[in-house]
Formats: structure tokens, C-alpha cells, sequence
């Protein structure tokens, strides 16, 4: 078969029901940051928390009965991997799952947990992709692809119907790209819908292989990207064709970019998204010019992000906005020195974390010590007055590292 908006049309007729049509909203806020005005596709609120649940959904449907007693196998960084094991335990299908050995443990935890058999192996999505290849062919399993798949592409393009039910006036939609089957499926079906729509893919600047395929470059990787989701080293077969002729272009995000669209979805809009969730709104702050003005529509792709990274990525954060901040001031080593630093950070309403006293680590001279303070703050603009203040009160400060 082949992806058309029929096909996409016959996925959303069999997705009726099964999985959640999710919430398209649009946010004021964000809008305001951009210059466009802002609508979000909360995929991320899917039960599995993905939308890759849609095109695992659509394939294993479309299994005969003899596929379906010998069981499936998929490869995945995480998200696809849920999505074929929640819904081959409802369909009665054993499952079996090659996922990449440093995949996210909330990923792989919460796949073994819809009763898939969970293989960790290579270094990459392409090295688990050569080992779930062969394994398929030895148990005699029939292969999900995570992307590269009519009816996988034809699932995910509902993502586009949704949207356009929703807010029918979106005049550009942007997407994160690792294989392509989200932004092929959606391109196929929105360009139906409404000829006159954009799209935009967004990668990772450390796996940008879509973006540089259909420029004829040659791209380069990077040992590992936040936005793991979309880590692919080769775009498919069947999704490049689809981008290259209904995409508008596919971008590429830097990764302190997609930590910073992270903490502003989390802050702003109170919702988890993992890094390749957070890409869309990455592209927005990172090219504003291509967006402002219009009516944008971006795909939270997902949300099963490490808690453990996401408190890293929330500190990273705090410390780019001025919110949290370290300072070296240096002070007399003498009975009540460090009082007067710290009436000092009072009066400036500063909060402190940390403090670390240093005598013997320096290379300031005797009777002097080196105290770092990290500081609890409003913005840059509070910074700056609180070096003012202790200065003023004869305290040498700066903010480490400067």
C-alpha cells in the first residue's frame, strides 16, 4: 500500500476510541515570547505517554493470524517501544523489544512493564536496529518498524487530522524528526486537508540526517543528543521521498536550545515533554523570523523523559536565566567576615543554597579566604546588584568562573 490521506483517513477510523485524541491549545504566553501566535499538540498526554502509539496501533492491526501467534519485534529509543508493547498485550501478541543499552531507564522500565521482553543492545538506534534485524529473522518474528512503514506513517498522520479539526486556521505545522514517519504522515494528510499549509521538520544539530539529506550533505553525529527520540543516523526509505517533496524544510536545533524550550514548557505551559518533544518550540526561538506572525502548530511529541535529567536540565535552566547563581567573593579570614557577606546577600533579598568556604585551595594570600555562594535569584538584573552591594561594602565578587 501506499501512505495517501485515504490511508491516513482509514488509520483515524480504526484509532477512533483506542487511543486519545489529544488537545491542540493555544498559548498565549509562548505566543507572546515568539511572535507567532502558538498552538500545542499535547501528544505527550497519550497513555504511553507518546504519539508513536498511533502507527504501532495501526500495524499490528493489520496482521494476519499467523503473524500474530509468532509475535512482533521492534526496534526503539524508547517511545515506539511502548507503543507496540501496551497495545500487543491488548491484542494478545507477544512482544519483543531491542532497544538501545543507554536508553532512558523510566523508557525501558515502562516497556517491560506492558509485558514486553526488553534486549538492550549497541551504542546507537542503528547498532540495535542491526541486532533486532537478525533476531527477528532467527525467532521468525515479524518487524514493527518504528517509522519506515505505510501503515506506521499512515497512523502517525492523524496527528495532522487532529490538529486541523481543532484549530482548522494553523497555517504552518512544525515536527520532530528522527526517521520521519511523524512528519511524512502528517504532511501527506494535512496537505489534503488544507494545500496551503507548511511544514517544518526539526532535528537535533547532533543527528541532523533528515536536514542534511535533502540538502545532498554528507552529516556528521555527535556521541549522543537530549533529544534522544530523534537520534537517527539514516532517514527511511519510504518517509525521505514524502519530506522532500510536501516538507517546507527540515531544521535543526542546538541541544542547550531544546533544554531551555524544556524548562519553558515546564514553567509555562506545566508540561513534561522529553528533548525530542521540546524540539518544535526549540525551532521557534531558534528561527524567529521563519515563524512570526503566522499561526504555528507544534507537535509535544513526548514526554518519558528521566526525572533525574529533567532535575539537571530544570538547575541548567535556573542557572542561563540568573535564577540560580554562583558567586566567589573574597573576605578577610577574621571573626564575623562571612556575617557581614551574608547581611549583605540579606539586604539584596538573595537566597542561599550553598556555601563552601575555601582557605587552602587558592592562590590568594594568607589571612584571606575564597567563599562561593550559590545563590537563589530573581534574573541577571538581580545579579548584577548584588555584586554592586558587595562591592560597595569593600568585598571583592564575581560570579564564578567570570
Amino acid at each position: 500500500m501506499a501512505v495517501t490521506p485515504q490511508s491516513v483517513h482509514a488509520a483515524a477510523v480504526l484509532l477512533a476510541g483506542e487511543v486519545i485524541d489529544t488537545p491542540c491549545l493555544h498559548s498565549r504566553t509562548l505566543s507572546a515570547i515568539t511572535g507567532a501566535e502558538v498552538y500545542f499538540k499535547f501528544e505527550n498526554l497519550q497513555f504511553t505517554a507518546s504519539f508513536k502509539e498511533r502507527g504501532a496501533l495501526v500495524k499490528l492491526a493489520s496482521l494476519g493470524a499467523v503473524e500474530r501467534a509468532a509475535g512482533v519485534l521492534a526496534v526503539s529509543a524508547g517511545n515506539h517501544a511502548q507503543g507496540v508493547a501496551y497495545h500487543a498485550r491488548r491484542l494478545g501478541i507477544r512482544a519483543v523489544i531491542v532497544m538501545p543499552r543507554h536508553t532512558p531507564h523510566v523508557k525501558v522500565e515502562h516497556t517491560r512493564a506492558f509485558g514486553a521482553e526488553v534486549i538492550l543492545a549497541g551504542e546507537s538506534f542503528d547498532d540495535a536496529k542491526a541486532h533486532g534485524l537478525a533476531l527477528a529473522h532467527e525467532r521468525g518474528l515479524t518487524l514493527i518498524h518504528p517509522y519506515d512503514d505505510e501503515q506506521v506513517i499512515s497512523g502517525q498522520g492523524t496527528v495532522a487530522l487532529e490538529m486541523l479539526a481543532q484549530q482548522p486556521l494553523l497555517e504552518v505545522l512544525v515536527v520532530p524528526v528522527g526517521g520521519g514517519g511523524l512528519l511524512a504522515g502528517m504532511a501527506v494528510a494535512a496537505k489534503a486537508v488544507k494545500p496551503g499549509i507548511e511544514l517544518y521538520g526539526v532535528q537535533s544539530e547532533n543527528f541532523p540526517s533528515m536536514h542534511c539529506a535533502l540538502r545532498a550533505m554528507t552529516p556528521s553525529f555527535a556521541a549522543n543528543t537530549i533529544a534522544e527520540g530523534i537520534a537517527v543516523k539514516e532517514p527511511g526509505a519510504l518517509t525521505l521521498p514524502i519530506v522532500r517533496e510536501l516538507a517546507r524544510d527540515v531544521l535543526v536545533v542546538g541541544e542547550g536550545e531544546i533544554e531551555h524550550a524544556i524548562v519553558l514548557l515546564l514553567e509555562i505551559e506545566k508540561t513534561v515533554v522529553e528533548g525530542a518533544g521540546a524540539a518544535g518550540l526549540a525551532a521557534l526561538l531558534a528561527h524567529p523570523a521563519r515563524f512570526r506572525g503566522k499561526r504555528v502548530g507544534i507537535v509535544l511529541s513526548g514526554g518519558n523523559i528521566d526525572p533525574l535529567m529533567l532535575a539537571v536540565i530544570i538547575e541548567r535552566g535556573m542557572v542561563r536565566a540568573g535564577r540560580l547563581t554562583r558567586l566567589a567573593v573574597e573576605l578577610r579570614d577574621l571573626p564575623g567576615a562571612l556575617a557581614t557577606v551574608t547581611a549583605c546577600l540579606a539586604e539584596a533579598n538573595a537566597n542561599i543554597e550553598e556555601v563552601h568556604h575555601q582557605r587552602a585551595f587558592t592562590n590568594l594570600p594568607l589571612q584571606t579566604a575564597e567563599v562561593e555562594f550559590v545563590l537563589q535569584t530573581r534574573n541577571r538584573a538581580h545579579v548584577d546588584e548584588i555584586i554592586r552591594l558587595l562591592r560597595q561594602a569593600g568585598f571583592a565578587a564575581r560570579i564564578h568562573g567570570a
